[in-house]
């Protein structure tokens, strides 16, 4: 069971509250230091890892994401981030030739809809559509995550990802996780009607499209302290610390269903 394309939560820190967020890490005290995590990172590309991406919280939060992307890199891994785009202008600063993707979190067009979802205080679209350009400038691909909830759902988006132009557009039903986004998730769910309404509705973009299922058990995800963890049952579940066990050992124990990864496309040309 090989760990191809991992997702590293580095912190839990992040600097919006979106409503629907997964990964709120409430349970989970600190993050490694920065040693702990490079070894992370060598012990993941000596298993097979192939793409590792860094996510959070908000990874550009984390004071040494440069320092840990110039290593995965070095190490042969295609490197990405996903972002809400706040800080990502100060990585590009010193970091571009680090980077292999940037995903960008737009979960609606609509300024105002975004700032009620609880990410960006209005300005969060224009943000993202300019920081899509310099990306393209430096010659990172890009890819853009949307998140469908109760006030999106039945919206058209298809001039904004036209004018961003993604090479990915990642749509996803809004995933209720126990410990994480309950008490705060509040009317944001949708049925599987409503999001493929979305889904249909924007099919002439060929969104790469995940559902409540195909999400869980489907991703290799470390968590801040350097656990794989896992939502096949609805909540999180954490392995022992990898440094500890060993990748295979502690993957084994998070419900990660490498058919369900391939299912859902999680393999492609990256």
């Amino acid at each position: 069971m090989r760990p191809v394309a991992i997702n590293y939560h580095l912190t839990r820190a992040c600097n919006t509250r979106c409503r629907f967020c997964f990964a709120t890490f409430r349970d989970v005290p600190g993050q490694l230091p920065l040693s702990q995590a490079l070894a992370l990172i060598g012990r993941l590309r000596q298993a097979g890892g192939e793409k590792l991406t860094f996510v959070g919280g908000e990874p550009t939060l984390h004071r040494h994401l440069g320092e840990l992307l110039s290593r995965a890199r070095g190490l042969g891994f295609v490197t990405g981030v996903v972002t809400n785009g706040h800080r990502l202008a100060e990585l590009l600063d010193g970091h571009a030739q680090a980077l292999d993707w940037v995903g960008l979190s737009i979960d609606s067009a609509d300024e105002g809809v975004q700032a009620e979802l609880g990410r960006g205080q209005g300005d969060h679209v224009a943000r993202a559509v300019a920081l899509a350009d310099r990306c393209r400038s430096l010659g990172i691909r890009l890819k853009l995550n949307t998140v469908v909830t109760a006030l999106t759902w039945n919206e058209d988006m298809a001039h904004l990802v036209e004018r961003v132009r993604p090479e990915r557009w990642k749509v996803f039903q809004v995933l209720p996780i126990k410990g994480q986004n309950d008490g705060r998730l509040g009317g944001l769910a949708i049925s599987p009607t409503e999001f493929q309404a979305f889904v249909h509705r924007h099919a002439a973009l060929a969104p790469v499209v995940e559902d409540n299922d195909a999400m869980r058990g489907s991703y290799v995800m470390v968590d801040p302290l350097g656990r794989f963890f896992g939502n096949a049952t609805g909540r999180h579940v954490y392995s022992p610390p990898i440094l500890e066990v060993g990748v295979a050992t502690a993957l084994a124990q998070v419900g990660f269903e490498p058919a369900k990864f391939e299912a859902r496309g999680g393999r492609y040309r990256w």
